[in-house]
């Protein structure tokens, strides 16, 4: 920072102290402060949701991952010659396709219609937090420079020539001051309006993605789903066979009969 950029500082900081406990005037516009107050919400809100809408395209590709694992493990516990044994493999495959389609055509079109727009729009909000940031300054600058023009109109100086001369660079600071923050007042709005024809459509796409994702998902499932028709199906009545929660139970009692688990 140079001399005259950290005396100007210093300056506004000491005009935020003076505003503070009320021994200078402050410029209120409550115009501009609800415009401000909508876009913080629009910045917070989107920052958020990009945030969560990236969580979740990390927790699929985790939870794929996790599938696979599952899958390998499992498979070890059967071979050709098992009743289930074929159920094992068809479980491997179809894991091992949600985790190539998650991969690729999931993570592609998700990134496309949700995480690079959301990602834009937040781009956006740095440029409007310096413009914030400077109107701030500018205002700072003219109720330091207003303070002391209304001081010298109230007391004169001795110099005849100081008060015109403050109150051209009050008029100065005004304008440069003026210029800033109506830009934002017209800006803002038509940022924070945008917020609902720029999200529908990734908020359609999010939707659609993961109904297309989940339904690729469940057939591949309901295929290794088949192979335990035969031995779940409801049970209960007299002649069939038990039904999934039964078998368990069953295979449950024998363990409790063994030896080892018995004398425990």
């Amino acid at each position: 920072m140079s001399w005259s950029g950290f005396k100007k500082a210093v300056s506004r900081a000491t005009v935020q102290v003076m505003q503070s406990v009320g021994q200078m005037d402050k410029t209120v516009d409550k115009e501009f402060d609800e415009q401000e107050k909508r876009y913080r919400i629009l910045e917070s809100k989107s920052e958020k949701l990009h945030r969560e809408a990236k969580g979740y395209l990390d927790s699929v590709r985790a939870m794929t991952v996790a599938q696979q694992r599952i899958a390998e493990t499992v498979d070890h516990f059967y071979d050709e010659t098992s009743p289930l044994g074929y159920a094992g493999l068809q479980y491997k495959q179809a894991v091992e396709k949600m985790d190539e389609e998650a991969r690729t055509e999931l993570d592609t079109n998700y990134r496309v219609t949700v995480l690079d727009p959301l990602g834009k729009l937040i781009q956006c909000f740095p440029d409007f937090n310096e413009a914030i940031k400077k109107r701030q300054k500018k205002l700072l600058d003219y109720d330091r420079l207003a303070s002391v023009s209304r001081r010298l109109a109230e007391k004169p100086s001795d110099d005849p020539s100081r008060y015109p001369r403050a109150l051209a660079e009050t008029n100065h600071a005004k304008e440069l001051y003026d210029k800033v923050n109506a830009a934002l007042v017209a800006e803002i709005p038509k940022l924070v309006d945008l917020r609902v024809p720029y999200l529908d459509p990734s908020f359609e796409a999010l939707v659609k993605t993961q109904l297309q994702f989940n339904e690729a998902a469940f057939a591949k499932l309901d295929e290794v789903r088949r192979a335990f028709e035969d031995g779940a199906g409801a049970g209960g009545d007299a002649g069939e066979p038990p039904g999934l929660e039964g078998q368990v139970e069953g295979v449950l009692q024998q363990m409790r009969e063994l030896t080892i688990c018995s004398s425990a």
